[in-house]
Formats: structure tokens, C-alpha cells, sequence
């Protein structure tokens, strides 16, 4: 791969996806796209750029999912999941014992683990939220990696990665070598392909939303540009989930850290549109628990 073919296709992914890939990742991408490049039917990753450049859209995308990383498990750093099922859903329990209903987004939610971990713990309140209208909006830039969370199929491998025993025999069904997540905890998530690069007010204000380990990869500005938009898709009194590595300190006014809770953040102001117009609140099937 040439110099140029490498900064073509940084630009590209930038553009496409907000990977920001450094200088000396080329490696990465030879790594990757080469057997995408073979299984094209193209000799190596020059032909790719220059079947890319000649307009084919359809390898445009392909290139993209091959280079964003879906890495995720079951109940993921395990904190996050003790900060839902501790704070977030005690808080909003009372928050919101009005109207009782609850939405939740995932963006980067990649292959279903996590919010289907997140409908597991929803799941082990029981009667606590009897009559709520809970709803979970699973998104992706992949629509690969959301029909496979759709079916909600796993491994063995994947489902030995975080996830209790006594939750995989409660909530799955076994079939041959592999387990599928019950029909009442798949309907309980709802699946939209979503590039976060993107306008994504069209969903509407969220209570919670889980974006975690997605944003590590984006340019300072183009964090700056998700946070502030986020800040706008969220209830006042909502609630902000990131990685580890991740944090709003320094890129943007639009969330306050929350005392003592490492990774969970408020928003620090009034939600409101660029224009500032209130955002509007969809309607969207949602799972009665």
C-alpha cells in the first residue's frame, strides 16, 4: 500500500465513520482490508482504492465495517451495569413516576450484548416496574452487526464472556452449539442503523443513553460536535454512560460529572434544540414489563 492509498483511505474513514486513525497504523488497515480486497476479487489494496474512487458505493461501506472495531460482551466493565441497576433506575424511578415510561439508547450497541444486558436488568426489577413503558433503541453504523443482534444468536464463546450462568439459563434457549436470547427480551429492544456522525435528533429525548467505548476513536472536535449533540437529545435530569477511557471534562459544558460515580455523567443545562425549540418526544412500540 502506497502513501497516498493510506491517506485516501484515513480520509475516508474519517469522513465516513469518525475513526481518526494515526500515521502509523497502516498495519491496521492492511490487516484488515486486505482480505476484503481478496474477497472482492481485487489483487490488494491499491485495486480497493481504485474500485472505491471509480464510485463503488456499495465497497465504500464494506471498507467502513471492516475497519470499525465491534468488540463488546456481556454486562462490559461490569461498573456501568452496577451504576444502572444503583442509581440511574432508582433515581428515574422516582423521577419519573408520573408518566412511567423510561427510553434508552445505545448507541454503538454493535452485536446486542449490551442492550440486552441492559433488558436483563430491567428484567431482574420485576415488580417494581409493573405497568412502566420501558424502551430501548439499539443503534449501529453496521446493519451487519445489528441483524445479528436482532436474532439475538451467540456462542458459546460470546456467551461465556461476562454473562452469569444463572442469567444465561434464565434468559436463553439453547440450540446446538449456540444460544439464543428469549423472544420477550428481543422484543424489548429496537434496532435503527445510525451513523452518530449524523443528525439523530429524529429519535427523540432519551432518559439514558449508553455511549461507551466508541467515541475513544473520534478527533477532539468531532468528540466535541457528539457530546454537544447528545447533550441536546437528553432529558434535563437524564443520564450520560461512557467508557472507562472516556470522559466529557474539557471537551464540553454540556454534562457535569456525577459525584463519586466514575463514567456517569448529568446533563448541565436546559435540553434544547440548535434553534432553541424544546426536542420533540417520538412514539415508538415499546416493551411493557
Amino acid at each position: 500500500m502506497t502513501p497516498p492509498d493510506y491517506e485516501y483511505l484515513r480520509k475516508l474513514l474519517k469522513d465516513h465513520s469518525g475513526l481518526d486513525l494515526s500515521a502509523d497504523k497502516q498495519y491496521l488497515i492492511e490487516s484488515r482490508l486486505l482480505p476484503l480486497a481478496r474477497k472482492s476479487g481485487l489483487s490488494g489494496i491499491p485495486d480497493l482504492v481504485t474500485k472505491i474512487k471509480g464510485g463503488s458505493s456499495s465497497l465504500v461501506v464494506q471498507v467502513v465495517e471492516a475497519m470499525t472495531t465491534n468488540e463488546t460482551f456481556f454486562f462490559r466493565d461490569k461498573v456501568p451495569f452496577d451504576h444502572f441497576r444503583n442509581t440511574i433506575m432508582p433515581e428515574l424511578l422516582k423521577a419519573r413516576a408520573a408518566r412511567r415510561s423510561v427510553r434508552i439508547w445505545c448507541a454503538a450497541g454493535s452485536t446486542g450484548q449490551e442492550p440486552y444486558s441492559l433488558a436483563m436488568c430491567l428484567k431482574e426489577m420485576g415488580a417494581v416496574l409493573a405497568g412502566w413503558r420501558v424502551e430501548i433503541i439499539a443503534t449501529d453504523l453496521s446493519q451487519e452487526v445489528l441483524e445479528k443482534s436482532k436474532a439475538g444468536i451467540y456462542s458459546q464463546f460470546e456467551v461465556q464472556r461476562g454473562l452469569p450462568i444463572q442469567m444465561l439459563v434464565k434468559y436463553f434457549k439453547q440450540s446446538g452449539e449456540f444460544w439464543q436470547i428469549n423472544p420477550e427480551l428481543r422484543t424489548m429492544v429496537q434496532h435503527r442503523q445510525l451513523n452518530l456522525l449524523h443528525d439523530f435528533s429524529q429519535l427523540g429525548a432519551f432518559d439514558v443513553i449508553f455511549c461507551r467505548n466508541v467515541l475513544i476513536y473520534f478527533d477532539q472536535d468531532t468528540k466535541i460536535n457528539v457530546f454537544n449533540r447528545l447533550a441536546r437529545s437528553m432529558e434535563a435530569d437524564g443520564f450520560l454512560v461512557l467508557g472507562a477511557a472516556e470522559t466529557v471534562v474539557g471537551l464540553t459544558d454540556g454534562f457535569k460529572p456525577f459525584p463519586e460515580r466514575r463514567g456517569l455523567y448529568r446533563p448541565s443545562g436546559a435540553r434544547t434544540s440548535a434553534a432553541g425549540a424544546v426536542l420533540p418526544r417520538v412514539a415508538a412500540m415499546a416493551a411493557r414489563l
